[in-house]
């Protein structure tokens, strides 16, 4: 099962590096979304794979083995919601570009740096 999630993983990772490489802004920011959802899916492989195991100690899961680990799970909802964060900065940050000099190109923006 880790090697399906492996190759989504690098999927992601290599078609959000596809679309951050191409000239248009939008597709810039929906690069960078795709490469935050493979971190999270390469965080959350990482920390191992278990199912239907509580994550936390009680008394019938007295066995360590008998326990997942939270730390990933914490560590992917962290990366969700700062991810999440970046991805509304940067769409606002296209509009207003957009809305001010009337284009979605990268290379265009070159430009108002020499004025």
């Amino acid at each position: 099962m880790e090697w399906l999630f492996a190759i989504l993983v690098g999927g992601l990772y290599s078609a959000g590096l596809y679309l951050m490489l191409q000239r248009n802004m939008f597709k810039l920011v929906l690069g960078m979304c795709l490469v935050s959802h493979g971190a999270n899916l390469l965080i959350f492989t990482a920390g191992g794979l278990t199912r239907n195991l509580p994550p936390i100690f009680s008394e019938a899961t007295s066995i360590p083995s008998q326990i997942t680990d939270p730390l990933p799970q914490a560590f992917v909802l962290t990366a969700i919601v700062i991810s999440f964060g970046v991805t509304a900065f940067l769409l606002v940050l296209v509009h207003r570009t957009h809305k001010t000099l009337n284009t979605d190109d990268v290379d265009d923006l070159i430009k108002t740096d020499l004025q």
